[in-house]
């Protein structure tokens, strides 16, 4: 099953293909800033019963370089079967498009980055037919982006450096750069940054620390992630107010039946948020002989 940082690594590219030139100055490699995008499709089944998609696969054109296509795969743990499907996926392409393919690997964990930017070569020892080399983003090269200047720069590769460093200490201050320039971004442009952010983080902790800065500090946004938050809370806010009227109900039964209610129990009630527990209290304090009689059968 594919994982939501799995596809935010990969469709980030997608939705800001001008990353990967970015991408690629920070990994030591000199390509211009594409002049046109056009989004392939990514499945690359042959006629014989065998499936093979790419993540993303793309087509890019600039000024100062021939075409070439870009395939971004999102890989969240060493699997030595990737290599060889990664270079059949290189050969296929430049078969079927005539143009130079290049493979970029998005990783979240430092192991999985260098294993897969490890040169491999296929074929005998003695002479080599190819050569994988892919080109590698992880928390290993992407930079730690925490000034929110930095992050107003780019937005799309601080969104990239916040989801590579999902696991990093010091990802609530990335998380906290990305909340406060998109304050001030328009929400064409924020809400997809949210979402993304939100799926690339998946179930790492880091995920607990954008939903708490979401709602505290873009609350004002129309986003699914804010707006899911937000019912979240109304819901809780509901829930709450519940507890409370059943808890005073119990109380009220006390007071009209002249009841002396220790501090002790009246604390264990109104703290109670579990609406079956005090629906069973309120019945039992009708008949109970004191207050804490009600908590006689537990």
């Amino acid at each position: 099953m594919v994982s939501s940082p799995h596809e935010a690594m990969h469709r980030i590219f997608q939705e800001h293909p001008e990353l990967f030139s970015r991408v690629s100055e920070v990994l030591g490699a000199n390509f211009a800033q594409p002049t046109s995008l056009t989004v392939l499709p990514n499945d690359l089944t042959e006629t014989r019963p065998l499936e093979r998609r790419l993540d993303t696969l793309l087509r890019l054109e600039t000024e100062d370089d021939e075409p070439f296509l870009l395939a971004v795969e999102a890989q969240g743990k060493k699997d030595p079967n990737k290599l060889a499907s990664w270079a059949y996926y290189a050969s296929y392409l430049l078969n079927k498009y005539r143009l130079q393919p290049l493979l970029l690997v998005v990783c979240q964990d430092r192991a999985t980055a260098e294993w897969a930017a490890r040169e491999v070569n296929f074929g005998p020892r003695q002479w080599p037919l190819l050569t994988l080399r892919p080109m590698v983003a992880g928390p290993h090269n992407m930079p730690v982006i925490t000034n929110p200047a930095e992050v107003r720069k780019d937005l799309a590769l601080a969104t990239l450096s916040a989801i590579t460093h999902a696991t990093n200490p010091k990802a609530g201050a990335i998380l906290k750069a990305m909340t406060n320039v998109l304050r001030d971004t328009p929400a064409a442009l924020a809400n997809p940054i949210i979402e993304l952010i939100a799926q690339g983080l998946g179930k790492h902790p880091a995920a607990e620390i954008w939903r708490k800065l979401v709602a505290v500090d873009l609350s004002f946004y129309k986003s699914p992630l804010s707006e899911e938050i937000r019912d979240e809370g109304r819901a809780e806010g509901r829930a709450q107010g519940r507890a409370q009227g059943r808890a005073e109900d119990i109380l009220d039964v006390f007071e009209v039946r002249g009841m002396d209610v220790p501090e002790a129990v009246r604390e264990r009630i109104t703290n109670c948020d579990d609406p079956e527990t005090l629906r069973h209290w309120h019945r039992r304090a009708i008949i109970a002989p004191s207050a804490d009689g009600i908590f006689a059968d537990e």
